[in-house]
């Protein structure tokens, strides 16, 4: 019975605790879908990647992508099992690995989640700025833009996190139905001028052409990029019914759902354009003033209306907005929870372990709303981009920091199921962890040498399409950001554990 022991086998006082019992499997899957933003992928994602990247082969990417993260949940789902914590990865690699690591590894999610949010305000503001003036005449900053929405975002926040739910399932119905029809009306009248070429975007040969440091490797980065927030499932542990089972199944149904919405997706763009010269074809239509893949979301708007009507592609470009505004509600939860945590872990100040009368972490989310609203004033007052700075640095960061956790994550099943030495499956436990941490290194390795692709932080005059490990300063900072957070959170880590009360605390949360 030991190894199946919750995380929290304190009491905490009353205000220290989350809202028990509030997600099933649908609700955690909302949250998470939601974070992927789909509708944002294939309008910016998508169209980079065949333009770039390994053409018609798109689709297939994110399969492959999708089949290693599926791997990979199988090992974060044995881990979910044993331990109940919102602070997810940080409890995993703790237990496994260690307090310092543990620590680490949660500081570098923090700063993962608060970049991905940071990106996804830039881009929120960007476009709905540049919408309201085209639509309306209404001419704000896109900086207001996405004060707004931060204002919004923070008082939903603090709500029962089941309200959150609800609101993301309305949009994730309108956002994912709107795909569905621009999928299905593209199969249905057979594909575009050369048919469904099903081998084409599927086929091995075509999915990794030009290998891993050439277009398939653009392709592939691209897909592990689209597929950022999905790990979440674990930090709603401590809020869902029956943890033990609602986050697995969470976990697989997000990820197979992301996988299929992508491929399927990527595939009637393909198939819409036709899989032959689809590289020129997505140049062309995302040209703005002589400027390939200046407006990438004409790519599919130029599909749906082909395909369905004019009012569809209107109206995923309003869907794309709320698309953004769902995501940054998912990871204001997110980096709420993990501020949460690591207050009631002692690592962090007391005080962020507060929640309010409706069990929803209120001071987490406070935390998080001041660092994203600041960072926000900041690049107003500097004048740069929302979108060629603000979205495209921060996301950039964001997914290579979430990938150095997931490699964490998994050495440390491996290690604490062969210290334990007992409930072990060879495939959950051993297998996986090994197969997912050997691609999840490769997807590593193909985000930081194309950073500067991913990023826009590549020096002048240098093509990123096909010179990588190439970084201006500000791409090699953040790059390395991650890294310098992970070594000050085990150096913090070390010196907390260091202390007896605290020790006892954490070991007492890591279980």
């Amino acid at each position: 019975m030991a190894e199946r022991t919750r995380t929290r086998r304190r009491s905490p006082e009353a205000g220290d605790r989350l809202a028990a019992n509030r997600l099933g499997v649908a609700g955690i899957v909302f949250f998470v879908v939601a974070a992927a933003a789909p509708l944002v992928g294939m309008t910016g994602a998508v169209p980079v990647a065949a333009a770039a990247g390994n053409g018609a082969g798109v689709p297939g990417a994110y399969v492959a992508v999708g089949i290693t993260l599926l791997i990979f949940s199988s090992a974060f789902s044995a881990m979910s099992r044993v331990v109940t914590n919102t602070g997810a990865f940080f409890a995993y690699v703790g237990r496994g690995l260690g307090i310092p690591a543990g620590v680490g590894s949660a500081l570098v999610s923090l700063l993962a989640y608060l970049a991905i949010q940071l990106s996804i305000y830039g881009f929120f503001g960007g476009i709905m700025a540049g919408q309201m003036a085209a639509t309306v005449g209404l001419e704000l900053p896109w900086w207001l833009w996405s004060l707004i929405a931060w204002a919004v975002v923070l008082g939903l926040s603090v709500l029962r996190v089941d309200i959150g739910a609800k609101l993301l399932g309305v949009l994730m119905i309108c956002e994912l139905l709107s795909l569905v029809i621009v999928a299905f009306a593209v199969i249905g009248s057979g594909g575009g001028p050369e048919g469904l070429d099903v081998a084409a975007s599927f086929a091995p040969q075509n999915v990794f052409v030009g290998g891993l440091v050439g277009s398939a490797g653009i392709a592939l980065a691209f897909a592990f990029a689209s597929f950022i927030g999905f790990e979440a499932t674990a930090i709603y542990g401590e809020e869902s019914r029956d943890p033990e089972r609602t986050v697995p199944r969470a976990t697989y149904l997000a990820v197979g759902l992301i996988t299929v919405i992508f491929a399927l997706a990527a595939f009637a763009i393909v198939s819409g354009l036709g899989a032959s010269g689809i590289e020129g074809k997505v140049a062309e239509l995302s040209t703005v003033d002589g400027t390939p893949l200046a407006d990438p979301a004409a790519v599919l708007f130029t599909v749906a209306g082909t395909y369905v009507g004019d009012w569809l592609a209107t109206a995923m470009s309003w869907l794309v907005l709320s698309s953004l505004f769902a995501g940054l509600l998912a990871f204001q939860n997110c980096s709420a929870r993990y501020f949460f945590s690591l207050g009631r872990a002692g690592v962090l100040p007391a005080g962020l372990q507060h929640t309010n009368g409706r069990g929803a972490p209120a001071a987490g989310s406070i935390a998080t709303s001041v660092i994203t609203g600041l960072v926000i004033v900041v690049f107003a007052l500097a004048g740069l981009d929302p979108v060629l700075n603000l979205f495209y640095w921060a996301s950039g960061m964001a997914v290579i920091s979430v990938l150095v956790v997931e490699i964490l994550v998994c050495v440390a099943v491996l290690v604490h199921f062969a210290r334990r030495g007992q409930q072990r499956h060879w495939w959950s436990t051993t297998a996986a962890p090994v197969l997912a941490g050997l691609g999840l290194l490769t997807g590593l390795y193909l985000l930081i040498s194309r950073f500067g692709l991913l990023s826009g932080t590549v020096p002048d005059g240098v093509d990123p399409t096909t010179t990588p490990w190439t970084l201006s300063a500000t791409g090699w900072t953040l790059v390395l950001l991650p890294f310098v957070v992970l070594v000050i959170g085990v150096v913090l880590g070390t010196a907390v554990a260091g202390r007896g009360d605290r020790r006892r605390e954490l070991s007492d949360i890591l279980g």
